[in-house]
């Protein structure tokens, strides 16, 4: 099996490569006790069934420069490859601020051509190249080495099958006009502020049943400092604070290392030292900040006045359009998104671009009473009304 474990080794298979149109891609790594992903090992295979155009790279135990295959990345005439790629191209970007281009996600194509919401590898290799998978290497440590025969094959069969998944799917969206569609989704993976957790909009991942604007001031300092701290000693942000000792936190207020110590939820590596001050220290000046500028902290939402019955309405629709085109709901809406369409907000995802084409558009005439709802045999439509 070919291992690449040296630069000039990944700058041969690279040079190979640029004789092809597409690449397919994917990572194992490990991120467990670390806040960045720890990069464990790449999979790169090129069309064809030789054994040389699938190969694995080694940043472990090898002594290489990824440069080659960074170049690959921004070369505009060879289409990357990936299934469900965020988390892959979150590596690339923290490691040289690169995002390959152009891109195709067959995880999001395959939302796009009905394949079900967020549909998994596994399910696209047994429904298009009707094999199945071997999945006693899943749950392995990337990062111990050497890699077994079986570790190698699991790695590799997530690239070599992709390429039979990418020109299916490829063709599927040629035939159904729906690339434009793709190239909507690929922009959010495109788009560098997806991989950029600003410490200060970190509160945003938190969930409370409290409006308080004092609590939530808190919250967000907290949370603030912990984004901050982890990224900074790469460290995974539960292990600085969990979410509940957080929430606990913001309803003690602690003033005082005695405080910290009443706490059920801290940490003990959290009641002392600088986690214990950084906690403290955000308390405080969360307290220090007036009415206004938490409001402004937080940027507390207006609550939207719903309208139970017309989300409901909207859900309907929403299933409808789904099962007529097939295309996953999830992809065209969410709950949150419908709610809010009820709520009277406009802003929402679900009607701009193509969803507004195919379920935005009849949404806002439902919701201004221009159109309804029948039944017509086993389906669903709308009537002017």
């Amino acid at each position: 099996m070919n291992i690449i474990k040296t630069t000039s080794e990944l700058s041969q298979f690279c040079d190979y490569a640029y004789n092809f149109g597409y690449i397919t891609v994917d990572t194992e790594f490990l991120r467990e006790r670390t806040y960045y992903p720890k990069l464990c090992l790449i999979q790169l295979a090129l069309p064809g069934d030789q054994e040389n155009n699938a190969v694995l790279i080694d940043p472990i135990e090898g002594n290489l420069d990824l440069s080659p295959l960074y170049k690959i990345f921004l070369d505009s005439d060879i289409v990357k490859v990936f299934h469900a790629a965020r988390q892959d191209l979150e590596i690339f970007f923290h490691d040289k601020n690169i995002i390959p281009s152009p891109l195709f996600d067959t995880q999001l194509a395959a939302m796009v051509c009905g394949f079900g919401e967020q549909v998994g590898y596994e399910t696209l290799v047994r429904s298009i190249c009707k094999v199945n998978l071997d999945k006693s290497s899943r749950f392995t440590d990337w990062s111990l080495r050497p890699l077994s025969n079986n570790q190698q094959q699991y790695a590799l069969a997530d690239v070599t099958h992709l390429r039979q998944i990418y020109e299916y799917l490829k063709e599927q969206l040629k035939r159904n006009g729906r690339e434009s569609w793709l190239e909507e989704e690929l922009n959010i993976l495109k788009n560098p502020e997806t991989y950029i957790t600003r410490p200060n909009e970190a509160w945003r991942r938190i969930k409370s049943r409290s409006n308080s604007s004092k609590f939530l001031g808190i919250v967000a300092r907290l949370a603030e400092f912990r984004e901050t701290y982890a990224q900074k000693n790469n460290i995974p942000r539960n292990r600085v604070l969990k979410d509940d000792a957080l929430m606990e936190l913001a309803s003690l207020k602690p003033k005082s290392f005695d405080d910290l110590n009443r706490s059920r939820l801290l940490l003990r590596d959290a009641r002392k030292g600088k986690i214990a001050k950084g906690i403290l220290d955000s308390v405080k000046a969360a307290g220090d900040l007036k009415f206004e500028q938490v409001n402004y902290a937080t940027q507390v939402p207006k609550s939207l006045n719903g309208n139970s019955a017309l989300s409901d309405l909207l859900r309907v629709l929403l299933k409808a359009k789904s099962e007529e085109l097939g295309v996953a709901a999830k992809l065209i809406a969410n709950s949150s998104d419908l709610d809010s369409i009820a709520s009277g907000e406009r802003t929402v995802p679900a009607l701009s671009g193509w969803r507004h084409q195919i379920f935005g558009r009849e949404a806002l005439e439902l919701c201004d009473g221009k159109v309804g709802l029948v039944i017509q045999g086993k389906n669903i439509t709308t009537i002017k009304i």
